[in-house]
């Protein structure tokens, strides 16, 4: 069974859920409307006892996903109360991505930039392509990461890479991206499609309960305490609420280079 939204492509298949990001023309951006519909999908997914695995991808060879579709922003993200509505849609697809019961598995092909490596992020496992390439401009832009997007990061590949990520806000390689640990697997372009749909297909073979003890458990074992949430919610308040948040945005879209004051 194969249902197109208008961004979204959805198929479930010997007990695979598959959701194919469908925004070529921008490199499988996000737009609002994905992150809004995407908690759906998941919920039905969810819901359905003859799906034991999910896989998420992006359409073409060019992207798995280019981050937000910032030619949205000026409608989206310019005021504090559209900002507000934007983050809550983004949150809550994030949120059920990262605690949907089902095994994720993101397959990567080309780009997985910003939130496209925030969805990878809430996915169990990443199994890419050798010509896939991995950034967080988030401090080109100006942007700033709330703490759930981060710690998943950072429980992936630790505080040191986490920062070296963010703070060089460059692109890094397949090889690279392995070596830090953010992706399960490095295949060549040409196997890479029956490479996860095998893999996917072994997972929905195994014990369900198993697996979803598993995941539950490890899931418990990387909660973070002591949080001080108040803080971490200023100091992301912060970024959006500064002159630096509109430079970075209006230099993205007059394809220049910012200058941030740190204001």
């Amino acid at each position: 069974m194969v249902r197109v939204t208008d961004q979204l492509i959805i198929e479930k298949d010997n007990g695979v859920g598959r959701i194919m990001l469908n925004n070529q023309e921008r490199r499988n951006a996000m737009t609002f409307e994905m992150w809004r519909d995407l908690p759906t999908i998941l919920d039905d997914y969810q819901a359905d006892d003859e799906i034991r695995a999910v896989v998420i991808s992006g359409k073409g060879r060019k992207a798995f996903c280019a981050g937000a579709d910032i030619s949205q922003f000026e409608k989206n993200r310019s005021s504090e109360e559209a900002t507000i509505i934007y983050n809550e849609a983004v949150s809550k697809a994030s949120i059920n991505l990262a605690k949907i019961t089902k095994p994720t598995i993101a397959k990567i092909e080309g780009f997985c930039i910003g939130g496209g490596l925030g969805i990878a992020m809430c996915c169990d496992i990443r199994i890419a392509n050798d010509v896939s390439s991995y950034a967080i401009p988030a401090a080109k832009l100006g942007l700033g990461y709330g703490h759930e997007g981060l710690k998943r990061l950072v429980d992936v590949v630790g505080p040191s890479v986490a920062k070296e990520i963010f703070f060089t806000a460059r692109q890094f390689t397949a090889q690279e991206a392995f070596g830090m640990g953010l992706i399960n697997r490095v295949l060549p372009r040409a196997v890479l499609d029956s490479y996860v749909a095998d893999y996917a297909n072994r997972i929905a073979t195994n014990a369900p309960l198993t697996i979803l003890a598993a995941k539950v458990v490890i899931d418990e074992l990387m909660k973070a305490e002591n949080m001080d949430q108040d803080l971490c919610d200023q100091v992301v308040a912060n970024c959006f609420a500064s002159e630096d948040y509109q430079e970075g945005r209006k230099a993205f879209m007059e394809k220049r280079k910012p200058m941030f004051k740190c204001r």
